[in-house]
């Protein structure tokens, strides 16, 4: 990390100086097993390393404190924050662990995520899977659980609102050991507010502490699941209120939200 360039950005906020951090690192030389010392060591929520690879292309490697990430959209929206200008409004890049092709965009102002829905796995979802993931007996779904992906794929559950949503103390170890088993990362967990958008919670931790105080790549999979364009709340419960978009454009997904210099 000798010559390294770091700089912290802050994604998603209600407010101003508010949202979800990430670390952009530019101009490292480390291995991936550094990268992630590093990323433990900072304990911010993501870190992502701008690379350029022989060919002259962008390769953008993720780092959450405790593992590599195949994409994080909110560390994403940071990098493009970090390399577009108006000179640059639009650059194509893809990922360093899949070669996921992603499309930054800059435009009035704010950066832009494009990306397209990905395979999800195809995995059987039992009757009274969400009420032992979740350490709730009885709760009950309000559609049915769903797997749907824009790179990180997600298990999607929705309950009934807001109190129930904020209640739960979820089985996170068991919740890990399930995505590890089906090659999910996570479970989100949504609900309908009456004001039309959606408030959510991820659970992606063991660390109930650690919990994320924005998933934009669940956001892209709710608007995949959904066929529609959606806005998301999510992170007040942390003390970081976020706001996040997804915009649903058939053959792709546009995901947005304010992105600032910490």
């Amino acid at each position: 990390m000798q010559n390294s360039q770091v700089r912290e950005l802050l994604c998603f906020g209600v407010t101003p100086g508010s949202g979800n951090a990430a670390l952009v690192v530019q101009h490292d030389q480390s291995s991936a097993d550094q990268r992630q010392q590093f990323a433990r060591e900072r304990n911010k929520p993501a870190c992502v390393f701008i690379d350029t690879a022989t060919d002259g292309s962008i390769v953008l490697d993720f780092f959450y404190p405790h593992r590599r990430s195949p994409l994080c959209s909110h560390a994403t929206l940071a990098a493009a924050r970090v390399l577009l200008s108006a000179e640059r409004p639009r650059l194509a890049v893809r990922t360093a662990m899949h070669g996921q092709p992603l499309t930054l965009i800059l435009q009035g102002g704010e950066v832009f995520l494009q990306l397209s829905p990905q395979p999800a796995p195809q995995v059987a979802l039992p009757d009274g899977l969400e009420q032992q993931l979740l350490a709730a007996p009885g709760i009950l779904l309000a559609s049915p659980p769903a797997i749907a992906s824009v790179g990180s794929p997600k298990l999607l559950l929705e309950v009934a609102d807001s109190a129930t949503l904020q209640a739960l103390t979820p089985d996170l170890q068991g919740i890990a050991d399930w995505g590890k088993q089906h090659g999910v990362s996570g479970a989100y967990v949504w609900c309908r507010r009456p004001d039309g958008a959606l408030e959510g919670r991820s659970f992606n931790h063991l660390d109930p502490a650690a919990e994320d105080g924005a998933t934009g790549v669940a956001a892209g999979a709710l608007a995949v699941l959904l066929k529609s364009s959606v806005t998301v709340y999510q992170g007040a419960n942390l003390g970081t209120p976020c706001q996040l978009r997804a915009e649903f454009l058939d053959e792709s997904i546009l995901i947005g939200g304010k992105t600032e210099f910490a």
